[in-house]
């Protein structure tokens, strides 16, 4: 990436177009903290994160979902525990876990699998449980790696339906925070 300039407003949909290798990965990756960037800065719901000590990144993830393009599924737990997981690490009670997790697999249609292992899953159901992880939280910015790349254009537009009907299940969040950014 070079000289890139970039202001989303809070409840802004936004979607990054470019053909491989343009920087996309990048840019979210950057947005995350997974890579620094060499010059210039990276503001956040109010923060310079490249500035940021590295204690200080944990926090800002916890407001940040994100949705990997090859879903980063835990194969041996299941679809349960693996959205109930975001929740964990964070140290949330386990009444508001199975409350929260129950509630978001029932949004994206996997209410019914619970107790299904990732690997027995479609493609499409492994991306609503990736997406499921990413919105448990309820996150401030959510991002998304090509979310529909390897799906039918069936599936793709459920998935981006699904993505924007997640604006509407944060719509309370989105008022009280500084950026909020769907790509």
């Amino acid at each position: 990436l070079d000289d890139v300039t970039l202001h989303i407003d809070k409840g802004d949909f936004v979607f990054l177009t470019g053909p491989s290798g343009a920087g996309k990965t990048t840019l979210l990756k950057l947005l995350f903290c997974a890579e620094q960037p060499s010059r210039g800065q990276i503001i956040v719901a109010g923060r310079n994160i490249h500035r940021m000590q590295s204690n200080g990144v944990p926090l800002l993830r916890r407001n940040i979902g994100v949705i990997f393009q090859d879903f980063k599924l835990l194969p041996s737990r299941t679809v349960y525990d693996n959205v109930a997981f975001a929740m964990e690490v964070l140290g949330r009670p386990p009444r508001e876990i199975k409350r929260r997790t129950t509630l978001v697999l029932r949004q994206v249609g996997l209410g019914d699998k619970l107790s299904s292992l990732p690997t027995r899953l479609s493609g499409g159901e492994q991306q609503r449980v990736a997406i499921a992880r990413a919105l448990v939280n309820e996150p401030l910015l959510l991002l998304a790696d090509e979310p529909t790349g390897n799906l039918d254009p069936v599936l793709t537009f459920e998935i981006m339906n699904l993505l924007n009907r997640s604006e509407e299940h944060t719509s309370e969040l989105q008022s009280h925070s500084d950026l909020v950014c769907r790509l």
